[in-house]
Formats: structure tokens, sequence, C-alpha cells
């Protein structure tokens, strides 16, 4: 690198390393924001190795000669350490799709080829170093360019497939819009890697880290920003009741996206009557919290305050049962007093009293509405 781009590379390098490191932070401050604790811990891995990881062993392996073997061990780290960022942001967009459903292929054959990169390595020359006027370049013999473009090439159109899937399958084509232009970006590091590795150009190598930081900026702001962006995009809220135990209706909200001809009544009805026969009879461990339909799931949250949240969605999923318990909280919070006084079944109930419910409903579902 000349000294105008390592000084530009410098100051870049510092500022998304201490990005990063706020990212971080805020990701186990806050991991509840993101729907599930395990989608924070795969986002805090991706960054990781991206930025704390590939970026700092990229740049120093680039910039600063040390010596053959060991500016060679610390550009093959980085190339290893990019291929794991790679797969664990394949994992977030797989849970765009569908949480925690990972399929064996295309994963099995992405570390398949990881194996093989990393068996590449102990094969003398499959890297070489050469530097010419304090510029530093790699070259690559045949079998490790092979390796490494099928596994770019692959993780783009695996990223592409996906966006293409999730755009036609969510009714939030908005969310599936920004998801289009994240992929759109993360073409230009992959694209300018590969021109890199098959044209040995070090212009093609510092654009690739320029875009790789470009992508890594945008998925920090979303992190830190729009944290509810990263959850299953694919699934959908049709109902939500909020029923007494006593099996009185509090509120009931429909989603203006609903196209399912489940009665969210007759089901509430018919879970919450069932449960409070049974709750005479079994302990409260026992009580029904899902009942699975031929199209539809329908998931229950009981309160211990007397009152059960019942949604009606497409499919059940961690994700959504977090979001119900955090919203029976902010309803039991909210509605204390009038929740307390209604403890007397023979109380007459107002539901009026429970109009408000539909801001928290749609404050703390908004993506699946």
């Amino acid at each position: 690198m000349n000294s105008i781009f390592i000084i530009l590379f410098v100051f870049g390098y510092i500022f998304m390393f201490c990005l990063c490191i706020f990212t971080l932070i805020h990701l186990i401050r806050f991991r509840e924001n993101y729907g599930v604790k395990f989608i924070a811990y795969i986002n805090f891995f991706a960054v990781f190795f991206a930025i704390i990881i590939h970026s700092s062993l990229y740049f120093v392996s680039n910039a600063v000669y040390f010596s053959e073997s060991l500016n060679l061990i610390l550009w093959k780290l980085s190339i290893a350490s990019e291929f794991l960022s790679f797969l664990f942001i394949s994992l977030i967009y797989t849970f765009f799709k569908e949480y925690k459903k990972i399929p064996d292929f295309p994963f099995l054959y992405f570390l398949t080829l990881c194996g093989f990169l990393i068996g590449s390595f102990f094969i003398p020359n499959s890297i070489k170093i050469k530097v010419n006027n304090s510029t530093i370049n790699y070259s690559f013999d045949t079998t490790t360019k092979i390796i490494i473009i099928l596994f770019q090439g692959s993780i783009l159109i695996y990223f592409s497939l996906l966006t293409f899937i999730i755009y036609r399958r969510t009714w939030n084509k908005e969310i599936a819009k920004k998801m289009i232009l994240n992929t759109m970006v993360f073409s230009f590091p992959i694209l300018s890697y590969i021109l890199y590795i098959l044209s040995g150009l070090p212009v093609f190598r510092e654009m690739h880290i320029l875009t790789f930081w470009i992508t890594i900026l945008g998925i920090c702001f979303i992190l830190l920003k729009k944290p509810e962006m990263f959850i299953e995009l694919t699934n959908q809220i049709y109902y939500i009741n909020i029923y007494h135990k006593s099996g009185i209706l509090l509120y009931s909200y429909q989603s203006d996206q609903t196209k399912n001809e489940t009665d969210s009544a007759i089901w509430g009805n018919i879970l919450i009557g069932l449960n409070h026969i049974l709750s005479e009879f079994v302990d409260k461990q026992n009580q029904i919290d899902v009942l699975q339909t031929k199209n539809t799931d329908v998931i229950v949250n009981y309160d211990d305050v007397g009152f059960a949240v019942v949604l009606i969605a497409h499919r059940k999923n961690a994700i959504l049962q977090n979001l119900m318990k955090k919203f029976a909280k902010e309803f039991r919070n909210k509605y204390k007093e009038e929740l307390f006084e209604i403890q007397d079944l023979n109380k007459l109930i107002n539901v009026s009293e429970f109009k408000g419910t539909r801001e928290l409903i749609e404050k703390g579902f908004q993506l699946y509405l």
C-alpha cells in the first residue's frame, strides 16, 4: 500500500474498530431487544469475526511487512476469519426466513469448503507473498483460487436467493426492500475480492476492504438503531386476543394483513374454557400453551394476575413467545389497577377500560402485524 492509502486505512480501521467495540457491548447489554438472545449472540460473532479479527488481520498483513512467514500466517488467518464471518451472516439471513431452521445444504457445502481451504493452507506455495516498492501483494495457486471463489460466489448466490424468497413470502415489503438493498451492497466486497483473486491487482484488494467496512457499517447501524429488524420476516400474526380468567374477552386485535379464515374468538374461547376446566384438577404447569392447526399455530401466554394472551400466527417460534411475555408484562403494568379490581369473578367487567391495548400491541408486535 502507498502512504496515502495507509493513512486513509488507518483512520478507517480505527473508526470501524471503535464502532464495532461499541456495537458488541450494545449487543450484550441489550440482547433482549433482538427477539431472543440467540440472535444477539449470532450477530455478536458475525461482527466480531468481520471487524475485530478479519479486518485487523487483513489490514496488518497488507500494511506492515514483518517477515514472509509471519505475513503469510496473518493473511491466511484473515481469509479463514472472513469465511467464519460469512458463515455467521449466512445464519442471520437464514433466520430471516425461518428462525432456527438451518438447511443441511448449503451449510454442509459451506463447511466443506472451509475444510478444503484450511487444508490448502498446508500445501507448500498455495499462497505466495511479493513485496515491491513497499507494496505487499499475495498470489494464490489454482486450488486455493477455486476454493475461495467457490465459497465467495456461493455465499452471494445464497444471500440473493434467500432475499428473493423472503421478498415473495413476507407481507412487509418495505423491510424486504431494505434487505434487497443490503444484499446488493454486500455484493461489492465479495465481487471485489473475487476480482483480486483472479487478477492479483492490489486496487481490488483495497476496494474489498473499503466496501466491506461500508457493509459492516450499515449492519452496525441497523443493530444499534433497528434491532427489531433481526427477526424472522416470513412469519405473520393474524389475531391477538386478551382474555380474563373467566373467559371474557378483554380485547381483540386483527391484523390488517390477515387473510386467514380462522375465527379467533372461537379458538380463544375453546382454549380458555378448556384450560379453566382443567385448572381445577391439574397443576398450572400443565396448562395448554400451543395448539397447531393446518395453517396456523395458536399460542397462549398465561399471566398470574388472571389474564391470558391468545395469539394466532403462521407458526410458533421462540421470538413470538418472547414478544408475548414482554407484551403481557407491559399490559399488566398498564392495567394493574383494572386487573386487580376484577380478580373477583363475580365483579362486572368493563372491557372499555382496556381500549388502549391497541397501542401496546402495535408497539410490541409491529413487524409481524
